[in-house]
């Protein structure tokens, strides 16, 4: 069954997801959904929109209690990635691309560091591709992102195809109960108080926490691994905690908004140090952080410099 659509805005394909009724099992009007595009394009037309502008009546209770269905946490079985698969992904680096790129910024006792630290794998799903593990504070694997890059600029290929895959579903399992958590998450299970009393970083994406973690040492960096993925349930494990963010370009917003849904349980400031440094071009290319340390030579990138950068 198709799923995602072309959005009736910017007009890209299988981005857009369609309302459904939930009584009819059929879809609302064909411009009625969500681009998941959200920074580039961020049309979202809803089904209370759509009902209110063609004079259509609906029971607001019903959906009132629908929604609040659908976000209460869910209470179910978790299942984990066996650890003879990740064991076996830690190899083989001479082919994995993302390493390779590491080895250019930082040299090999600096990536050796950094891949053990993270846990980062080498995955046979394509050629040079990498695996991004997400381990648990209890040191449960909850599954690994699977990305394939440039080995020369460090960007993620996205032709012929959007090169990006999960462990857990190359298991073809029936069923695999999913529940994520932030890319980097056992760092925060430490005997040490050096790493305890470190203030968290967190990211949007694992290749950024993994980059700035060399660059800017004295935060402990994490990903939530999407725009979208900076929730209550993922950062609840940060409780007590002093987290910044470092939000992607034309995401500054979108973060600042939500730390306050997550503030009675940690402190959260948000970094405006891309928001001040890009030119328009970067914005409209979504700049990240990483884009902006990489420029700085590793070598002579001292840690007065990177306190007067942030």
């Amino acid at each position: 069954m198709k799923t995602r659509y072309a959005c009736p805005l910017c007009l890209k394909e299988k981005v857009f997801v369609r309302y459904i009724n939930s009584e009819t099992n059929e879809y609302l009007d064909t411009n009625v959904g969500k681009c998941n595009r959200e920074v580039n394009c961020g049309y979202h037309y809803s089904p209370k929109q759509y009902f209110l502008t063609n004079n259509i009546s609906f029971n607001k209770t019903f959906l009132t209690n629908r929604s609040s269905q659908n976000f209460l946490p869910s209470k179910k079985n978790i299942d984990y990635i066996h650890t003879d698969i990740f064991k076996n992904s830690l190899c083989d680096y001479q082919s994995n691309n993302f390493i390779k790129y590491l080895i250019s910024l930082f040299g090999i006792d600096i990536t050796n560091k950094i891949t053990s630290k993270y846990f980062i794998g080498t995955s046979e799903l394509w050629h040079g591709s990498t695996i991004f593990w997400q381990i648990d504070s209890e040191y449960k694997i909850r599954t690994g992102k699977v990305m394939l890059y440039n080995c020369h600029t460090g960007k993620r290929e996205k032709k012929p195809i959007n090169y990006i895959s999960w462990i857990h579903k190359t298991l073809r399992q029936s069923k695999f109960d999913l529940k994520q958590c932030l890319f980097g998450e056992h760092l925060l299970r430490s005997d040490t108080d050096q790493i305890n009393n470190l203030p968290i970083a967190l990211v949007e994406s694992e290749k950024t926490a993994v980059i700035a973690s060399a660059y800017l040492p004295q935060f402990l960096w994490l990903a939530v691994g999407g725009l979208n993925n900076l929730t209550v349930e993922k950062c609840s494990i940060l409780k007590g905690r002093s987290i910044t963010l470092f939000p992607d370009l034309n995401a500054f917003e979108q973060w600042q908004n939500q730390i306050k849904k997550l503030s009675h349980f940690a402190f959260f400031q948000v970094s405006d140090l891309l928001e001040h440094k890009a030119t328009e071009d970067e914005r409209q290319n979504g700049l990240d952080l990483a884009d902006y340390l990489i420029r700085f030579d590793f070598k002579k990138f001292t840690l007065n410099e990177s306190k007067s950068a942030i």
